[in-house]
């Protein structure tokens, strides 16, 4: 009998072992898979950064959006693997959590069985003992056997329960990074649907152009003309605007309160007047920073604060402005624009937390590339506000300040 339920233990640990060694390699498989595609989305991603250095062409835009699309495609791919790498170390640690618990409970189980023999024995009266033909040794070493037994199994039992406990806590930690896997995954089916809308726009500057390099560059032509117009439009009513500002109301510079809106910081234009920005500008002032990111890159709030408001300005002058706008409010005396946007994700009057997911970077409005712009406003100067543009003939709305409320970013990053 004893061979028997011997031989039922074994071969259980057999097939638990099999088990674990199967997803253990399961695990490494993920892990191998999601490595190299990592090598692949990097190469595409030094592909679009060679493309967007080349001169701005139909057949490099074209070109820049399928790079963009095979790297998101590859990045879906990793996201996935990633999950299924964490929901099979989940089972792997269940099974662990589960063998344990039922140590635990062989090891109690055990201690009482003990504790009653124990007991049985101290209640043996020495005459018994004599009468039943026992020796004292005899009876002395079942009692000292019995209670060693007994403070080893205690000793197992603490130890089995201290590792259960890490093993709930590794559980916990891989089922919250799941969760953040898959919330990942749902950062990147959006980032999907943008490069499928910029698919579908570049489908309809093909018809536009009729696939012609001489027509491309006519629209881009009338694009930077009307933005050129637009802007001065806008700077001669800013410079009309007389909002009272109170300096003491703002944070002091160097302070460091405002958080960078992006993982990777790459700044392809300074606040002010720059090499560029008399070019570039109707007001020779560059009203915020650039920061070049691929579209679909994830942009977060620099501070906490009020989603003040958001728009697009496209839907009424189309490439010549902000495109697609978040403003928040910050309970600092300070607003932040971030401008350009292919996707919102906030909607208007929603409470933002530092870091939180407000949008993703793109190139609408006027952007000679995808990048995102960010501005810092006093927020006693801007106002969003709704305007008629002689130049665009319709209504828009968008955060408009007054020139002293335009602040330097860095001076708060």
């Amino acid at each position: 009998m004893a061979v028997f339920v011997a031989l039922l233990f074994f071969t259980g640990m057999f097939v638990r072992a099999d088990t674990v060694a199967d997803l253990k390699e399961k695990i490494a498989e993920r892990n191998s898979a999601i490595e190299a595609l990592e090598k692949e989305i990097a190469e595409y991603q030094r592909e679009i950064e060679t493309t967007g250095k080349e001169a701005k062409t139909l057949l490099g835009a074209v070109l820049n959006i399928d790079l963009e699309q095979k790297k998101l495609s590859a990045q879906i791919k990793v996201t996935e693997a990633r999950i299924g790498a964490v929901t099979l170390t989940i089972r792997e640690l269940s099974e662990d959590i589960t063998d344990k618990e039922q140590r635990i409970g062989g090891n109690r189980s055990a201690i009482a069985k003990a504790i009653r023999s124990i007991y049985e024995a101290e209640q043996t009266t020495l005459i018994e003992a004599l009468l039943s033909g026992r020796t004292l040794a005899v009876f002395w070493e079942r009692v000292d056997s019995l209670e060693r037994f007994q403070s080893h199994v205690k000793t197992d039992l603490n130890e089995t329960e201290k590792l259960k406990a890490g093993l709930e806590d590794a559980k916990k930690r891989n089922e919250k990074n799941r969760v953040q896997l898959v919330s990942l995954k749902g950062e990147l089916k959006d980032r999907n649907e943008l490069l499928a809308q910029s698919r579908r726009n570049k489908n309809a500057l093909l018809a536009a152009t009729k696939n012609k390099e001489a027509e491309y560059r006519k629209i881009l032509a009338q694009k930077v003309a009307k933005r050129n117009a637009f802007e001065q439009e806008l700077l001669q009513f800013e410079s009309e605007l007389k909002f009272a500002i109170d300096p003491s109301s703002l944070p002091s510079a160097g302070s460091g309160v405002l958080k960078w809106p992006l993982d990777s910081v790459k700044i392809t234009q300074q606040f002010g007047k720059t090499a560029d920005s008399g070019r570039l500008y109707a007001s020779g002032t560059h009203n915020g920073i650039d920061f070049g990111a691929p579209t679909g890159t994830r942009l977060k709030a620099a501070l906490s604060g009020t989603v003040k408001g958001i728009g697009n300005t496209d839907t009424v002058c189309p490439g010549a402005s902000y495109g697609k706008w978040v403003l928040i409010e910050h309970s600092n005396g300070l607003s932040t624009l971030y401008a350009h946007l292919s996707l919102i994700k906030v909607p208007e009057g929603q409470a933002v937390a530092t870091g939180e997911t407000i949008g993703y970077t793109g190139e609408t409005g006027y952007a000679t590339g995808p990048h995102l712009h960010f501005t810092v406003y006093a927020t006693q100067g801007v106002r969003i506000m709704q305007r008629k543009s002689a130049v665009c003939g319709g209504n828009y709305t968008m955060p408009i300040a007054d020139l002293k409320a335009y602040l330097d970013p860095m001076k708060y990053l």
